[in-house]
This record gives C-alpha cells, sequence and structure tokens, in this order.
C-alpha cells in the first residue's frame, strides 16, 4: 500500500473526533491498557508495549478529556495508569523500558521515559485523585534522581536489576543531552506536590547541563536523517525552557533555538520530515509567544500547523483511520502510525484553533 501526505484538515473537532477515536478504537492500546510504540500500516500489526508511550497516550487522553468532556477517553487513561503501576519494578526498583520481553535482551530503564510516565501519572491524579497514581510518579521521580543524576551528567539508560549504566553511543536517545530537561520537568512538577527541595535542585543542576549542551546537539547527527531526529530531540530542550520564562539564559536558548529548528525543518522537509517536530515546534511558538517570550511568526506557525495536520490519515482501516503518521521521506509516507506523532499534533492544532479564534487558552503546563 503507497501512502502520500493527504489534504490537511486543520479544524479542531475533525481533528480531535478523529484522532480520540484512534486512541480508542484502533488497538494501539492493548487489552492489559499499555499502549503500542507504533502500529505497522503494511503489515496491520503493532510493535511492542512501551511504558514510556503509555505515559504518552495517557497525557493524550487526559488532553482529549479535558477538551472533550468525553468519558471514555479518562476511562482509558486510567487503564493506562493502572498498566504503569503494575508495570514498576519493585525487586529492581525501577520503571522498566517495556513489560514481558522475550527474555533475550537486558531490561533497561530509561531516563527519558521516566519522566515522561511520572509527569502524565501526576496529571492523571489530579483528575481522579486516586494515590497510587502519585506514588508511582513519586517512585520514577525518586529513580530518576537517584540512579540516573551522576556528578557530570544524567545517564540516559540503566541496566536492570543492577541499575548500571549501559554504554552510550552516538545515537542521541543512547547519549546524555539538553533533551532529558523534558523529563527533568517530572523533578519540577513532583517538587511542587511533595515540597521536597531536593528534586527541585535536581531540576536547576538538569538546566544548567542543557544550557550548556544544547548549542552543540543537533551538529551531533552523521547526517540530515539524523538530525531531523534529533530535532525531534532538540524541540523537547525547547518545550522545557518554558518552565523557566524568569531565567534569562532559558530566554535567549527559546528564541535562538526556534529560529534555528525553524530553518533545519524546512531545509531537511523535502528529503525527510517528521510529523511531531512540526507540531512540537507549532507548540513551542504558541506558548513562547502566549508568555512573553517570543513574538509569533504568524506565517511560519500557520505552514507548521498545516504540514502537522497534513499527516492525520484517513483509511477505511480503524487501525490507521484518524491517527497520525510518524512522517515523510521524499513525499511518501511512512509504514508507521504513531501515538507519539497523534498526541502532539492533537494539541498542536488545538492550540492553533484557540490562537486564531481569538487566544490561547492552553497552559504550558498541559504540555503532552
Amino acid at each position: 500500500m503507497s501512502l502520500t501526505i493527504g489534504t490537511p484538515q486543520t479544524r479542531r473537532g475533525d481533528v480531535l473526533l478523529r484522532a480520540g477515536r484512534w486512541f480508542l478504537q484502533s488497538g494501539i492500546q492493548e487489552s492489559g491498557g499499555g499502549v503500542a510504540r507504533y502500529h505497522f500500516i503494511a503489515e496491520r500489526r503493532n510493535a511492542g508495549v512501551s511504558t514510556e508511550i503509555t505515559g504518552y497516550a495517557i497525557s493524550a487522553l487526559l488532553e482529549l478529556h479535558e477538551r472533550t468532556a468525553g468519558e471514555p477517553y479518562l476511562a482509558a487513561a486510567r487503564r493506562a495508569g493502572d498498566f504503569l503501576c503494575s508495570a514498576w519494578d519493585a525487586s529492581a526498583n525501577a520503571m522498566p523500558f517495556e513489560c514481558g520481553g522475550n527474555g533475550a535482551a537486558p531490561q533497561l530503564s530509561y531516563f527519558f521515559d521516566n519522566g515522561i510516565i511520572a509527569r502524565a501519572l501526576l496529571r492523571l491524579w489530579r483528575i481522579t485523585g486516586e494515590p497510587r497514581y502519585r506514588l508511582t510518579a513519586e517512585r520514577c521521580a525518586e529513580s530518576m534522581q537517584r540512579d540516573f543524576l551522576n556528578g557530570h551528567d544524567i545517564h540516559p539508560i540503566l541496566i536492570l536489576p543492577s541499575r548500571q549504566p549501559l554504554e552510550r553511543d552516538t545515537r542521541w536517545s543512547r547519549s546524555s543531552g539538553c533533551y532529558q530537561l523534558k523529563s527533568a520537568l517530572a523533578w519540577l512538577e513532583t517538587a511542587e506536590i511533595t515540597g521536597d527541595g531536593g528534586l527541585a535542585r535536581a531540576f536547576d543542576r538538569a538546566l544548567e547541563l542543557a544550557l550548556l549542551d544544547h548549542g552543540t546537539f543537533l551538529d551531533a547527527a552523521s547526517d540530515d536523517h539524523a538530525r531531523m531526529d534529533r530535532l525531534h530531540a532538540y524541540s523537547y530542550f525547547l518545550e522545557a525552557l518554558l518552565a523557566v520564562p524568569e531565567d534569562a539564559r532559558a530566554r535567549q536558548a527559546l528564541r535562538s533555538g526556534i529560529a534555528r529548528a525553524a530553518a533545519e525543518l524546512r531545509r531537511i522537509r523535502p528529503d525527510f520530515e517528521r510529523s511531531d517536530v512540526n507540531a512540537q515546534l507549532l507548540r513551542v511558538r504558541l506558548w513562547a509567544h502566549d508568555l512573553g517570550l517570543v513574538p509569533l511568526d504568524e506565517k511560519a506557525a500557520a505552514e507548521e500547523a498545516r504540514q502537522a495536520a497534513s499527516y492525520q490519515m484517513t483509511s477505511d482501516d480503524p487501525r490507521t483511520d484518524g491517527g497520525f503518521n510518524f512522517g515523510s521521506r521524499a513525499g511518501k509516507l511512512s509504514n508507521f502510525a504513531n501515538p507519539v506523532s497523534t498526541a502532539f499534533c492533537l494539541q498542536a492544532l488545538a492550540m492553533w484553533e484557540e490562537c486564531a479564534g481569538g487566544g490561547l487558552k492552553t497552559p504550558w503546563h498541559r504540555l503532552v
């Protein structure tokens, strides 16, 4: 099956309805509550369930619930939250990357995943009041501080059950870098709830490390395909800077970072484009403008909204219809219906319609 970029449907109601139906009815959330990393379109099967992607799905489902008052979204978010609570490995005192693997490879725990999971569970706890969600979130945040933060930087991955660092390589997800600041927001959010000064100081340390690293982060890519992937990760850094608008260094990094990411996205786009990079950059633009940090480039934002919307798929197969495709190479869509791409794009396009309709109403704290 050959797929090409479609005609964008940018009306929020249409985008949310179709994306929400995909989350609920496509099978991307499996019967146990966990969410698959992505769906292989041609093969009509899911990849394995991931704790990180389940965390992202919780945030997206709660976004849909808050925007539509749809109770099925909250019910699905609860099932995902229960899955994550049960996924916590008490013997290793850690959150594993996957559950129920084949046993051939070592079990791993990622710093970044822990932060995404913790923030999602805290959002679910705020809505439901269920203590188990907060408890698991706090456990993740504590693990991030105890096991990953070291005297030099932040370990990206640990081997379980020993919690020893995995050897790093040149891939951004297997190295320390500025992208980790988004997950460090879990320290900040947990500290606000618990009053734990140690977690607040851990976030300050992550901010210092990110501000030192971000200038060279993109240049570590081996080619433009890897650079587009790093743009996705670099956008995590830009998103996290919204938490510290009073910091002059963060404001400068945000201004220069938006301009750099926008230029790189447009340069590489004809060869390889990720849908989520458009959505991430659009969200950062809108929130930075709303906070009075960076004036909004409306022409660029409108273009990013159109590009993001063009990746929402239309099909007679419920496994893909309404979901967002991962991206395209030379105009041909990828083989992946992606829950993270769907989560980012649905939030970004809803925010864009808010902005066009009289003003942004989504606070940055709801960052998916």
